[in-house]
């Protein structure tokens, strides 16, 4: 059971990115996956998640508006749309599983193992 983060890069101020969560060796369609986000010296933040049942997707208000959180169960895919990137968006960005997603909240049912790599998201003024 693995979940991979792809698609950071380095953008201007104002530009858009999409991130990628591919699940491996199970299927995250009934799954919650969240995506958190950590910069340097700063606390691990939440950012968006979906829940599993379609119902609800939440974005932290630092996002909301300018992100937007997708799946695509064919290709056992989570996205995280960025736009309007904020230089204080740079990070490193997490996706996972194991949480509770609901409208207002965003709760890992527990502490997490192993976080992945991430993938770098670094956006210039």
């Amino acid at each position: 059971v693995q979940l991979q983060a792809s698609g950071g890069g380095l953008v201007q101020a104002g530009g858009s990115l999409r991130l990628s969560c591919a699940a491996s060796g199970f299927s995250l369609e009934r799954y919650a996956i969240g995506w958190f986000r950590q910069a340097p010296g700063n606390e691990r933040e939440a950012v968006s998640c979906t829940s599993g049942n379609y119902n609800y997707t939440y974005y932290s208000d630092s996002v909301k508006g300018r992100f937007t959180i997708s799946r695509d169960n064919a290709k056992n895919t989570v996205y995280l749309q960025m736009d309007g990137l904020k230089t204080e968006d740079t990070a490193t960005y997490y996706c996972v599983s194991d949480l509770l997603c609901t409208e207002t909240k965003m709760t890992p049912f527990g502490e997490y193992d192993d976080w992945g790599q991430g993938t770098q998201v670094t956006v210039s003024s």
